[in-house]
């Protein structure tokens, strides 16, 4: 057995039992563990819900990719790109591309009695994945658009509807602007849905339509679109599936037709840079919580060695080397931070699912996009954490423990 972990459990127990000053500064160090871990275990759910959520949301809008013209730029005005079968198939054929479907986008005006309000008509096609905006719907359906027939349905936010006074079933009427046109183009659509993301930038902007109805206003043929739209199967190869669609479109240009690739980083880049500062805020308060935990312990510790002087002092007369005295004040933190842990880990993923499952905790939509605080569990995260705080304690304490070096066994035995 292992004489030194062997002492330092005789001691963890015995300080249980103590009463001593010692043993309420070493209560402090491990509860200053248990909090520390807990909101950092808070925190990095809270970090990862809250990207999770943000980032589905611009996806569920603009989708991982979107291949447009090379003469397009990131306006609402779009010139055509023809339909190729040929293009598509190597898309599809390119590694994690789980889903391909067509667009086209048109920017114009809502008019009622009393309002006018800029938006652009998003045209989708039969084949494309409406299943954000139903999984957002506040009331209505979810337009019907049949291969068949050209439909006059059209979903609007919640946004739209508060400030044009609209509901399910009215009469939506719009106006588009031609370049080279006198007048406006009108259309007549009808609400059959209303959805809510809480992310006011699209909210106020898109309503969702029938693809050949912007195809109709542009004057364009029916093989003609704004682009096509690609989603992949992991987030984190967004940047490699980037360069494969990117060399796809290069190999297929010809003297006049060139694609451009815009990834959702790109497109949104200022929400995706915002995200990023998040990391960072959440490293300095890992560094914090760690940095504050560790010097309570180191604290704890030193108390805990000036109090063991003379079972320090018994141990070298008997011929203990100072590395084998150290090791056994090591061993000790060590069990002292697994408690902290234990509580640590109690409390943090406690809060945690009383968020998840209750929502107590809400938020404003208008400024964080989502009106509850979203908890993510991720338990290779949770354990990270664990192995992470216990090592770097350890590793903070392993200098102070070199006190034990500076020990006299004389002077120590002396100790009364």
């Amino acid at each position: 057995m292992n004489t030194e972990f062997f002492i330092a459990k005789r001691v963890f127990s015995q300080k249980e039992n103590r009463n001593g000053i010692s043993n309420k500064i070493v209560s402090i160090a491990v509860a200053s563990i248990s909090l520390g871990l807990a909101v950092m275990i808070v925190s990095v759910a809270i970090l990862l819900g809250f990207k999770n959520e943000v980032r589905s949301k611009v996806v569920g809008f603009g989708t991982h990719f979107q291949i447009v013209n090379f003469d397009s730029n990131l306006s609402f005005e779009t010139n055509p790109v023809t339909i190729d079968s040929s293009i598509i198939s190597q898309f599809g054929q390119t590694p994690h591309i789980t889903h391909i479907q067509q667009f086209a986008i048109k920017p114009g005006i809502i008019k009622t009695e009393d309002a006018i309000h800029g938006i652009v008509l998003k045209g989708v096609e039969p084949n494309y994945d409406l299943s954000f905006f139903a999984d957002n719907l506040v009331k209505g359906d979810i337009p019907l658009i049949a291969p068949e027939q050209q439909t006059d349905e059209v979903l609007i936010s919640q946004k739209i509807a508060q400030l044009l006074k609209l509901d399910t079933g009215d009469k939506l009427y719009c106006y588009f602007y031609n370049e080279g046109e006198s007048a406006p183009r009108p259309r007549r659509f009808i609400v059959s849905g209303i959805y809510n993301t809480s992310m006011s930038e699209f909210d106020e902007l898109y309503i969702i339509g029938d693809l050949r109805q912007v195809q109709s206003l542009y004057g364009w043929h029916k093989s003609e679109i704004s682009g096509y739209e690609l989603n992949i199967d992991n987030f984190d190869l967004l940047d490699e599936v980037f360069y494969n669609l990117r060399e796809i479109t290069m190999n297929n240009a010809t003297e006049n037709s060139m694609l451009r690739v815009y990834s959702i980083k790109q497109k949104y880049s200022m929400i995706f840079d915002w995200l990023s500062v998040l990391d960072m805020n959440v490293w300095v308060l890992l560094v914090l919580m760690l940095t504050v935990a560790g010097i309570n312990m180191i604290s704890g510790l030193l108390i805990i060695i000036i109090e063991r002087s003379r079972m320090i002092g018994i141990l070298k007369a008997l011929g203990y080397p100072n590395i084998k005295v150290r090791k056994i004040f090591i061993y000790l933190t060590a069990l002292l931070s697994a408690r902290g842990l234990l509580w640590g880990n109690i409390v943090g993923i406690g809060l945690c699912l009383i968020q998840y499952f209750t929502g107590v905790i809400t938020l404003d939509p208008a400024s964080y996009y989502i009106d509850t605080v979203p908890i993510y569990f991720n338990f290779l995260y949770i354990l990270l954490l664990n192995i992470g705080t216990i090592a770097a304690i350890i590793l903070m304490i392993t200098i102070p423990s070199m006190l034990v070096s500076k020990i006299s066994p004389v002077e120590a035995i002396s100790i009364e």
